[in-house]
């Protein structure tokens, strides 16, 4: 059970007390302390967990620290630290570890490179201010959107380390906006012109601002999601200023902990733990502006026995997001996201409140998602992969879900992905998109997405209830909702889907039918409720359906209430 504190605490996130502010605010919660384990909470965030996990180790610390004004750093906000953060984290890692301490104020700096035993603890009032000087940041090999390419270093940057931590109450700020490129339609009138003027180049269309000329070079035609294609290193430093790097990069670490700190405003996504272990992300506060491209909360990618909770997400893409590698990159990695505990997290904006892909090649499984509220956000629960990706989804087991004021679906699943934003923008049409009805061969090419329940799910107001979108030649296989709540303008869709599972779900639509299933087999729906609109509760169609079984209890007058396409065979419905 949580705390008094923390209780009263998630009650003002979820009474909406929020603002993208750059300031700390002071939060509940533990900081690895020297010589011990992390504090931990008082609940167990293991109870209720429906697969067997190894615990997650948390780092410890030597008993030793220093403060980064032991080494002349100088926190006007003007004055560039970085070595003065490099000396520190060298001096504290060379005496066998402990914590590097940032005090209260405003700390211009480079890249911190984090080292083996360090604890970077960001006190109360600490405000860590990334450096706009894109000189700072070299181009490295790396990873992103799933692919192997080379990008900017990151802010915060850890490679191949053990033992290491991001704690306090303090706040990193990225200067994302000096990195992001802007569309003209994300912005009022007053915003762009204000934009423009202050420096900067637009596209040739006059609708996108880029910080340089050369960001403007990298955005190529032929750019992958903001990844373009060069050879060689030296082609990628030519764009350098496009390759806008993540914010925080953990890759191929083993016992990490962010607890407390506040992470926004970053050039790319936010947090990004990358093909580590025994990861810890708790208390934090994770903030972008709604605007800003590619601005994920974090991106777990290729990790396994990981904990994430008690943390607030109002960011500008997906919130809580799950990957491991991108077509052929990804699959040649072969490295799941695996053995993830997701609890008591808030999200206000972004594209997902919890995500799935679509970057999924290497396959997610093993994942607990509980007690999380999703408030305004773009899609609830969001899975999406595409032709091409390959992977298989998983043993996801989602519960005790709370959503209010989603725009698009409250939960999506979408394996027809190709980058649109939930809510469409300007240059982005619904028919890219658009379902294929031709089943291609099944390859390692081909996604899976099975065996995923969700159930105690409440939904006050979206658009969609919830659309299960698989391919013609892979179903969604063997996905359950139970005990649901949900309140949109339309119902349930299953398109392509096999062994869905609807048990006591309550669909209030404003239009339309409250269940239409299209090409799906073996579907078993009891307890279901609805109101009364001028269409059937049920239409199913399709001349690939078959295997459907509805409750008669739940139906007045069948065949008032549940339609039957021209194109469906006798046999494809029974009544029990």
């Amino acid at each position: 059970m949580m705390t008094k504190q923390k209780s009263l605490s998630r009650l003002a996130l979820v009474l909406g007390i929020t603002g993208f502010l750059f300031s700390s605010c002071q939060k509940q919660g533990g900081t690895a302390a020297s010589a011990e384990v992390a504090t931990t909470d008082s609940f167990d965030i293991y109870e209720g967990v429906e697969f067997d996990m190894p615990k997650v180790q948390e780092p410890t610390f030597a008993n030793n620290s220093v403060r980064i004004t032991d080494f002349g750093a100088v926190g006007d906000g003007l004055t560039k630290n970085t070595k003065a953060f490099e000396q520190a984290i060298e001096a504290v890692a060379a005496n066998g570890g402990g914590k590097v301490i940032i005090p209260r104020g405003m700390w211009l700096t480079g890249p911190i490179i984090l080292k083996n035993n360090i604890n970077l603890h960001a006190e109360a009032g600490a405000l860590v201010i990334f450096s706009k000087d894109f000189n700072d940041y070299p181009v490295i090999e790396t990873s992103f959107e799933g692919l192997d390419t080379y990008r900017c270093i990151s802010p915060i940057y850890g490679k191949d380390l053990e033992n290491i931590a991001i704690t306090g109450s303090g706040t990193f700020d990225g200067n994302g906006d000096a990195w992001r490129t802007v569309k003209k339609s994300k912005l009022t009138e007053s915003q762009w012109k204000a934009k423009v003027q202050g420096g900067g180049v637009l596209s040739d269309d006059g609708q996108m601002w880029y910080p340089s000329e050369m960001a403007k070079k990298g955005d190529t035609p032929g750019s992958n999601f903001n990844v373009p294609f060069y050879k060689t290193k030296a082609e990628y430093e030519a764009v350098r200023d496009y390759l806008r790097p993540v914010m925080v990069s953990i890759v191929g670490c083993n016992k990490v902990l962010l607890d407390g700190p506040t992470f926004q405003n970053s050039p790319a996504w936010n947090l990004h733990p990358l093909m580590s272990e025994n990861v810890i992300l708790r208390n934090l506060n994770v903030r972008n502006p709604w605007y800003s491209q590619n601005g994920d909360g974090v991106d777990l990618e290729s990790c396994k026995n990981v904990l994430i909770y008690n943390n607030t997400f109002d960011v500008g893409d997906d919130a809580i997001c799950f990957k491991s590698g991108k077509d052929v990159d990804g699959r040649r990695r072969g490295m799941a996201t695996e053995n993830v505990i997701v609890k008591n997290n808030v999200v206000y904006h972004g594209h997902g409140g919890f995500v799935v892909g679509s970057e999924m090649s290497g396959g997610v499984k093993n994942v607990h998602v509980s007690n999380c509220t999703f408030m305004g956000t773009d899609i609830g629960l969001r899975f999406k992969s595409t032709r091409g990706r390959g992977g298989v989804v998983e043993n996801i087991y989602i519960s005790n879900i709370d959503m209010i004021n989603i725009p698009t679906q409250a939960i999506s699943f979408n394996l027809f992905y190709g980058g649109n934003s939930p809510v469409l923008e300007v240059d982005q049409r619904a028919d890219d998109e658009a379902r294929d009805e031709k089943p291609v061969p099944v390859t390692e090419e081909t996604p899976s997405f099975k065996d995923i329940y969700m159930k105690d799910i409440r939904v006050s107001g979206a658009d969609e209830a919830l659309a299960l979108q698989g391919l013609p030649e892979m179903n969604l296989q063997n996905v359950s909702l139970e005990n649901a709540l949900l309140k949109a303008k339309k119902g349930i869709s299953a398109v392509d889907a096999d062994g869905i599972k609807l048990k006591n779900v309550q669909v209030i639509t404003e239009k339309g039918s409250a269940l239409t299933i299209y090409n799906s087999k073996n579907i078993q729906v009891s307890g279901l409720t609805y109101n009364e609109t001028k269409e059937p509760a049920v239409k199913i169609l399709g001349p690939l359906t078959q295997g459907v079984k509805l409750d008669s209890k739940d139906y007045k007058d069948v065949q008032k209430q549940v339609a039957k396409g021209n194109d469906l065979s006798k046999t494809a419905l029974t009544m029990e």
